[in-house]
């Protein structure tokens, strides 16, 4: 019976001893977030009120959420991604921790609502991305062509950004539909 509990003492120490450099290795790992914004561009827009904004985020940190942005090139600007070919507003986005958040064609995106002016290619767009923990980052979208698409560059290591809220975009415009 002693040596029964003696065994089991013996495991519980080395499950203790295990939880616990788990979690020190975890605490290496959600470190604080050391962000990089590249990429960024604003294809000249194709209407006079409305345009998109595109960029990647370079997480080398701990997590963090990327949870709205601002321009005073807009009267407003909304995170949406896209699935299946349907975009929806997004309340925030998720960046990895040691990956990327991607807004690119086609996917993920900014949507500048209400421009009071056209922007212009060769003009520049200031934004200001706001971060959950890493506080505020200006960033600086030039315009190019409409139909300007960079190569797009992955590979493994790059974690996957996924939306952090849903609302569709019709739910935000009022117009939902039963």
């Amino acid at each position: 019976m002693r040596r029964r509990w003696l065994i089991s003492g013996a495991l519980a120490l080395v499950a203790a001893t295990s939880l616990a450099a788990c979690s020190d290795a975890g605490d290496e790992a959600s470190g604080a977030p050391e962000l990089a914004v590249t990429g960024a561009f604003m294809p000249q827009p194709v209407n006079a009120d409305m345009a998109a904004g595109f960029f990647t985020v370079t997480n080398k940190g701990g997590a963090d959420r990327l949870t709205s942005v601002t321009s005073p090139s807009a009267e407003r600007v909304t995170l949406h991604s896209t699935e299946d070919g349907t975009m929806r507003e997004q309340d925030a986005f998720e960046v990895p921790a040691d990956g990327t958040l991607d807004f690119s064609r086609g996917g993920n995106h900014l949507m500048f609502e209400e421009l009071p002016e056209r922007p212009a290619v060769g003009d520049s767009v200031e934004v200001t991305l706001h971060f959950s923990e890493s506080g505020e980052i200006e960033v600086s979208l030039p315009v190019k062509e409409a139909t300007y698409n960079p190569a797009k560059a992955s590979g493994p290591g790059h974690g996957t950004a996924h939306p952090a809220d849903r609302r569709t975009a019709e739910a935000h415009h009022g117009t939902v539909r039963s």
